[in-house]
C-alpha cells in the first residue's frame, strides 16, 4: 500500500462509522421508568449515602474498581514527539482499546493541557477519586520521572508510566531467559545501552534488581557515553554516568555480553556485533527499525540471542504483554500502588511462562509447528490466552505479600477462572486466523473482482500479506476500480471471456468433460461453462493454477455452490459436504453447523457433520465441546426431528468417544452449564463450556446464526465449507468487506492444511 492509501485508510478507520475508538455503554437495565429511577433519582441516593458512610463502598457500588485513566500531555507521543494534548488523543484511545481487549479494563483517556509539572500533578490528583488506577503515557523525560514519583507517593491507587516500566518489565523477562540460554550470570555480564531516555533508564534500573552490576553498564545518549563531567545530564542519568574517559559505542561493545537499544535505527554495525562476547544478547528495540536489522544480525552471528520491538520477528518486546495484566492484578486486590515487587512478579511470571508447553492455538496463530523455549522464543507471544491468568495473579499475590493490597484474594482457582472468562468477548480468533494466514500466504482467486467491495477485500488481503489475489472478471472494469482505490500492486488479472484466455478455456473444458462426461456434461456444455467465472475459477484451483477461491458476494449461495460441488467435489473418503459459521460471541468463539448446505440431514449425516465441525474447530486451536441441539432434552420428545438427534449422539458416543458431545439438548441448557448440571448431571456436557452447536436442520442453523449476527451484532466468519477436495469458500450474498477478508484468510488456512496433509502422504 502506498503512503497516501495507508494515510487514507488510517484516517477513515478513526473517523468512520463513529469518530474515535472507545465508547461508554450502560451495564444496567434502563428499559423502564423503574430502572431509570434506580439508576438516577431517587434510587441513586442510597449508594451515595453508603459511600459517604464508608469511602471504600465506592468500589462496591461504582465502576471505580475497573476504571483506569490513560493520561498524557502529549509531549512525547510515539515517534511524533511533542504534538500537544489534542493530537495525542487517538493514541490514548488506542491504549484504552488495548486495555479493554486484553484485560477487560475500562478506560477514560484524559489529555491535559499543561507542560508544567506541578499543574499536571495537581490535575491528576484532583481527578483521581474517579479512577481505580492511573496509566501515565507519552510524557517526555525528565518530567515524566518526577510526575510519576510524586503521584505514586501522593495517591493511594496504582500509578505507572508505561513507556518506562512496560518495556523494562517485558525486556527483563526476556533477559532472564536469554541469560539462561547464554549460560551467563547477571552479576558477571557487561552491558552497553544505546539510549538514555526514560525507558532505557527504567530498563537499566530493573536489570540492576535482577543482578546486573551498575558499574558494568555503559550508557550512551545521542552525544556519546554518559560521563559525570557532563553538566547536561539529569539526576537519573547521572546514576549511569562513569568517571573515566569517554569511549565510542564501537569500543564499548568489544567483549560486551548485552546490547540494549532504545535509540535509533542502524547504530549497531555487523562489525560491532562480531566484536561482542560469545552468545551475545542483543535487544534492539528502536521502532519501526531496530538498531541492527534482525536478519542482518542473525546472519552475522549464529549464536546471537535477539529481541526487537517488531511483530514480524521472534522475541517481540511488546508492552501489551505487561500493562493490561499488571493493572488487572493491581485493581483486583485494590492495590494502593504498583511497587517494585509487583513489577518483578510480572517479570518472573512472563519468564516462567515462556518455558511452559505452548497451547496449540498459539502455535496455530503464529504458524509454528511447535513453539519451544529457546533462542527464538524467550518471551510469550501476545496472543497467548494464558497471559491474563498467569501475570495478573502473580501481580496480585505480590501486592498482597508486599502489604499494598486492600482487598486480598482468597480463592485463587476461582479468580483465575474469572480472569479467563473476562476475555470471552474479544476478537482474538480473528486476529489468530489472520496471523496464521500470513505465515504462508496462498494464491486466492476472487471470482467477482469487478465488484468494488470484493476488490477492496482483495486489496486488504494483498496489503496485509494474507494471500496473493488473482482477480477474476472484466479486465477493463477491474483496472478502473483498482485505479480508483489506489490499488497499484501488480497482481494477476484474469478475464475468462477474452481471446487471450482461449487456450486455457479449451484446456479446462476438455479436462472438465473428461471428468464429468458420464455425469451428463457434454464437451459443448464444458466449453460454455468455461465462460462463467465460478466454473473457470474452480478449474484454476483444480489444475493447481491457484490454491483457493472465494466467491458469492453478488450471487445467491446455491447458484455459487453448485459449480463448486460439480467441479471440485468432495474430498476422498468424504460422503457429504457441510458448512459451519464461527460466531464471535461474548462467551468466546462458537461454531454453528450446518448453516448452508444440508436441508434435513439424517442421524448419520448429523453425526458426520459433528465430526467435521470438531475437526474444523481443532484446526483453529479450539478444543470442541459439542451440543447437538433440539427443542427436546434427552428423550423428552419422541418426535422424528428430536429422535434423529438422539440417534446421532448415540452413534458419536460409540464411534467417536474422543469427542466431547451430547444431546439432544435445548439451546438454553447447552449454553448454561449450571442449569445443565442441576437438571442433567449425567450429561457429558455437565460443568463444561459448550463452544459448538450442531443443529437438526439447515433451517434452524441458518436462522440462528443470522439472528445472532443482526440482533446482537455478533461477528461471523463463514459459512466455512467442510469436506471439499480443494479449498473453496462461498460468501453470503452481500457480505461485507471485513467478512470477505476473513473468509479469504480461512481459504488460505484451508489451503495450508490441505498442503500439509499432502506432504504427510
Amino acid at each position: 500500500m502506498d503512503k497516501n492509501s495507508k494515510r487514507r485508510e488510517a484516517l477513515l478507520y478513526h473517523a468512520k462509522p463513529t469518530p474515535g475508538k472507545i465508547q461508554v455503554v450502560p451495564t444496567k437495565k434502563y428499559a423502564t421508568q423503574r430502572d431509570l429511577s434506580l439508576a438516577y433519582s431517587p434510587g441513586v441516593a442510597e449508594p451515595c449515602l453508603e459511600i459517604a458512610k464508608d469511602i471504600n463502598n465506592v468500589y462496591k457500588y461504582t465502576a471505580k474498581g475497573n476504571l483506569v485513566a490513560v493520561i498524557t500531555n502529549g509531549t512525547a507521543v510515539l515517534g511524533l514527539g511533542d504534538i500537544g494534548p489534542e493530537a495525542s488523543k487517538p493514541v490514548m484511545e488506542g491504549k484504552g482499546l488495548l486495555f479493554k481487549i486484553f484485560s477487560d479494563i475500562d478506560v477514560f483517556d484524559i489529555e491535559i493541557g499543561t507542560k508544567d509539572i506541578e499543574e499536571f500533578i495537581q490535575t491528576v490528583k484532583n481527578i483521581a477519586p474517579t479512577f481505580g488506577g492511573i496509566n501515565l503515557e507519552d510524557i517526555k523525560a525528565p518530567e515524566s520521572f518526577e510526575i510519576e514519583r510524586r503521584l505514586v507517593e501522593e495517591l493511594n491507587i496504582p500509578v505507572m508510566h508505561d513507556d518506562q516500566h512496560g518495556t523494562a518489565i517485558i525486556s527483563s523477562a526476556a533477559l532472564i531467559n536469554a541469560l539462561e540460554l547464554a549460560d551467563k550470570k547477571a552479576e558477571d555480564v557487561k552491558m552497553v545501552v544505546s539510549g538514555a531516555g526514560s525507558a532505557a533508564i527504567a530498563c537499566a534500573d530493573l536489570y540492576v534488581l535482577l543482578g546486573v552490576k551498575r558499574e558494568n553498564i555503559l550508557m550512551f545518549n545521542s552525544k556519546g557515553l554518559l560521563t559525570k563531567d557532563n553538566p547536561s545530564l539529569s539526576e537519573l542519568q547521572l546514576k549511569y554516568a562513569i568517571d573515566g574517559a569517554s569511549v565510542s559505542l564501537e569500543e564499548a561493545l568489544t567483549g560486551a555480553d548485552i546490547f540494549l537499544g532504545l535509540s535509533t535505527a542502524n547504530v549497531m554495525t555487523p562489525e560491532m556485533l562480531l566484536a561482542m562476547a560469545d552468545n551475545p544478547i542483543v535487544f534492539a528495540m528502536a521502532n519501526p527499525d531496530p538498531e541492527i536489522a534482525y536478519n542482518l544480525a542473525i546472519s552475522t552471528r549464529k549464536d546471537v540471542i535477539m529481541a526487537t520491538g517488531r511483530s514480524d520477528h521472534p522475541n517481540q518486546v511488546n508492552n501489551v504483554l505487561g500493562f493490561p495484566y499488571i493493572f488487572r492484578g493491581a485493581l483486583d486486590v485494590r492495590a494502593t500502588k504498583i511497587n517494585e515487587a509487583m513489577k518483578m512478579a510480572a517479570v518472573k511470571a512472563l519468564a516462567a511462562l515462556a518455558k511452559e508447553n505452548v497451547p496449540e492455538q498459539v502455535n496455530i496463530a503464529y504458524g509454528a509447528t511447535k513453539l519451544v523455549f529457546g533462542r527464538e522464543y524467550i518471551i510469550p507471544k501476545p496472543f497467548d490466552p494464558r497471559l491474563i491468568a498467569v501475570v495478573a495473579p502473580a501481580v496480585a499475590k505480590a501486592a498482597m505479600e508486599s502489604g499494598v493490597a486492600l482487598n486480598p484474594i482468597t480463592d485463587w482457582e476461582k479468580y483465575e477462572e474469572e480472569l479467563l472468562n473476562r476475555l470471552g468477548n474479544d476478537n482474538k480468533m480473528i486476529r489468530m486466523i489472520t496471523n496464521r494466514a500470513k505465515t504462508d500466504p496462498k494464491r486466492i482467486v476472487f471470482a467477482e473482482a469487478e465488484q468494488l467491495d470484493v476488490l477492496k477485500a482483495a486489496q486488504i488481503v494483498y496489503e496485509e500479506g494474507i494471500g496473493f489475489p488473482i482477480l477474476l472478471g472484466n479486465k477493463e472494469i477491474i483496472l478502473e476500480l483498482k485505479e480508483e482505490l489506489g490499488f497499484d500492486a501488480d497482481v494477476q488479472i484474469v478475464d475468462p471471456k477474452l481471446d487471450e484466455e482461449q487456450e486455457r478455456r479449451t484446456r479446462y473444458a476438455v479436462e472438465l468433460w473428461e471428468s464429468r462426461k458420464r455425469n451428463g456434461i457434454s464437451l459443448f456444455d464444458a466449453e460454455k461453462f468455461m465462460r462463467e467465472r465460478n466454473y473457470f475459477a474452480a478449474m484454476m484451483v483444480n489444475t493447481g493454477e491457484a490454491d483457493a477461491l472465494v466467491s458469492g458476494h453478488s450471487r445467491s449461495y446455491p447458484s455459487v455452490v453448485k459449480p463448486m460441488l460439480q467441479i471440485i467435489g468432495k474430498a476422498p473418503n468424504v460422503s457429504l459436504v457441510a458448512t459451519t459459521n464461527i460466531m464471535m460471541t461474548n462467551r468466546g468463539p462458537m461454531f454453528l453447523s450446518d448453516t448452508a448446505i444440508n436441508i434435513d440431514p439424517t442421524a448419520e449425516e448429523l453425526a458426520k457433520i459433528a465430526v467435521m465441525t470438531a475437526n474444523t474447530a481443532k484446526m483453529f486451536g479450539v478444543e470442541p465441546v459439542i451440543a447437538m441441539v433440539s427443542y427436546s432434552n434427552f428423550g423428552s420428545s419422541v418426535n422424528k426431528s428430536a429422535s434423529k438427534v438422539k440417534e446421532a449422539v448415540a452413534y458419536l458416543h460409540e464411534n467417536h468417544p474422543e469427542i466431547i458431545v451430547d444431546g439432544e439438548v435445548q439451546a438454553d441448557f447447552a449454553l448454561n452449564p449450571d442449569m445443565l448440571s442441576a437438571k442433567f448431571p449425567f450429561s457429558k456436557l455437565a460443568g463444561k463450556k459448550v463452544n459448538t452447536l450442531v443443529f437438526p436442520n439447515l433451517e434452524s442453523a441458518n436462522i440462528t446464526y443470522k439472528l445472532l449476527k443482526e440482533l446482537n451484532k455478533v461477528g461471523s466468519i463463514g459459512p466455512i465449507m467442510m469436506g471439499m477436495k480443494n479449498p473453496v469458500h462461498v460468501f453470503q450474498l452481500g457480505a461485507s468487506v471485513e467478512e470477505m477478508v476473513n473468509m479469504a484468510a480461512i481459504a488460505v488456512i484451508d489451503a495450508q492444511e490441505k498442503s500439509m496433509r499432502l506432504k504427510v502422504k
